[in-house]
């Protein structure tokens, strides 16, 4: 090893003692309104961000523009002859907090085809890349090279009023999400389907030209709508919706700000997880011996993954305390349309055999599944059986919600974030003051 780091390693392993011992003894210290255990724990719960586009309730999950999953699925226009909504109409009632008319979702699907076409060096820049290129790093490439078609910088740069940057912002942000879904489709048949590829057809909303270009049958589409609807926003703390938050606040532009949002989706404790809950829970299968399992082999497996060190995959949630709605909305799906698939039978069985396990053990704060438990279930039933590419239609929906962020953002003239640092000196020097002042 080199000096270098041979040096560095003995200053970490002297260092994470007093981390260890700051967040055992003395997590519940104030720095002004903030503990050290947030200080030190990624800042969870200090209420310090601004979103009116939607909230993470603890006990009912999320809320888009006040409206829970059912009640914005019930209230939005429906694609005709479909079950599910237009992707278009949840982009219009996400920016004004207004259901759209059928008339106003279909205006703005027709807005959407009209800036829908990628630029050929969009696909060059793909296709230079390594064929073993991960597709989010394809996804995040292909976002970033159309930064050079930024209307934002380009007004920017002429001079206008900081109050009007919202304008230039929104012609980005609908240009960018209007061509996501080609962008991924493209990487998708690239990677996945022999190089072949189709093109999109004029008369078919967003989710129906997914699935089209996809390659994959009805209803596909409708599972497209409701994936990218359910995954658009949870909040502007989480790591993408904080990172596109926080590049945009340095007057960064949308195409900047959204390939970093994507970077940070990429991460296995964030939009990767989709990607480990199925491989998990098909291996489980295959140590079953490939069939459904009894109720007390279930069990047993569980206890023995949990016993081993290990949690269960897509069980448990930073805020909710309740079974995501995401989960059920796409569980209700399921029993609908793949009720005896074996994966989703599985799935269903550990739905009823895990929370009460995990309540027993005792160490989960939320022993209920979130949306990652469910799915790629249904991604797998419906051919999608490439597990690297879930995160990518993870990042699609999830477009929706920060590029809406944002737009708010610019119009309201927020600030560049600068949250201040403290280091770990100080931290113990407060706890030491702590001490002393209960000594007393």
């Amino acid at each position: 090893m080199a000096k270098l780091k041979d040096t560095l390693l003995k200053k970490i392993e002297e260092h994470r003692p007093r981390t260890t011992a700051l967040l055992k003894d003395h997590a519940d210290v104030k720095l002004g309104e903030v503990t050290i255990g947030q200080a030190i724990g990624g800042a969870r719960g200090v209420r310090c961000l601004v979103t009116d586009i939607s909230y993470l309730d603890p006990m009912e999950g999320i809320r888009f523009r006040g409206k829970t999953i059912p009640e914005t699925f019930a209230a939005l226009p429906a694609v005709p002859g479909q079950e599910y909504p237009y992707v278009e109409g949840f982009w219009y009632f996400l920016l004004t907090g207004q259901i759209p008319t059928a008339a106003e979702a279909n205006e703005i699907a027709e807005d959407f085809k009209r800036r829908a076409e990628v630029p050929q060096y969009v696909f060059d820049v793909l296709r230079a890349m390594p064929r073993d290129t991960h597709p989010m790093t394809m996804f995040s490439a292909a976002i970033l090279s159309m930064q050079r078609e930024s209307r934002f910088i380009h007004e920017y740069h002429k001079g206008m009023g900081k109050m009007d940057y919202w304008d230039p912002m929104y012609e980005d942000a609908t240009t960018l999400l209007a061509r996501l879904p080609r962008i991924a489709a493209y990487i998708y048949r690239m990677k996945y389907r022999g190089d072949t590829h189709i093109s999109a057809d004029p008369n078919l909303d967003m989710g129906g030209n997914f699935a089209r270009m996809m390659g994959i049958d009805k209803p596909y589409d409708d599972v497209a709508r409701m994936y990218f609807i359910l995954h658009s926003d949870h909040e502007s703390g989480n790591v993408s919706a904080h990172t596109v938050h926080l590049v945009a606040s340095a007057l960064s532009d949308a195409f900047y700000a959204l390939s970093a949002g994507m970077n940070g989706l990429a991460g296995p404790l964030h939009g990767l997880a989709n990607e480990e809950v199925l491989r998990w829970t098909q291996n489980l299968m295959e140590k079953l011996g490939g069939k459904l399992p009894t109720e007390k082999q279930l069990k047993d497996a569980l206890w023995e993954t949990l016993n081993s060190g290990q949690v269960i995959p897509g069980y448990g949630h930073a805020v909710l305390r309740k079974t995501d709605p995401r989960y059920m909305a796409q569980r209700e799906f399921c029993l609908k349309h793949l009720p005896d698939f074996p994966l989703f039978k599985l799935v269903s069985m550990i739905y009823e055999a895990a929370p009460p396990i995990l309540q027993e053990q005792g160490k989960a704060k939320n022993p209920w599944p979130n949306v990652d438990a469910q799915s790629g279930v249904i991604q797998w039933y419906y051919g999608v059986t490439e597990y690297e590419f879930y995160t990518v239609l993870f990042g699609v929906g999830r477009a929706i919600g920060t590029l809406a962020n944002i737009i708010w953002d610019r119009a309201l003239g927020y600030p560049i974030e600068r949250p201040k640092s403290v280091t770990t000196a100080m931290l113990e020097e407060a706890a030491n003051k702590a001490m002393a002042g209960s000594a007393k």
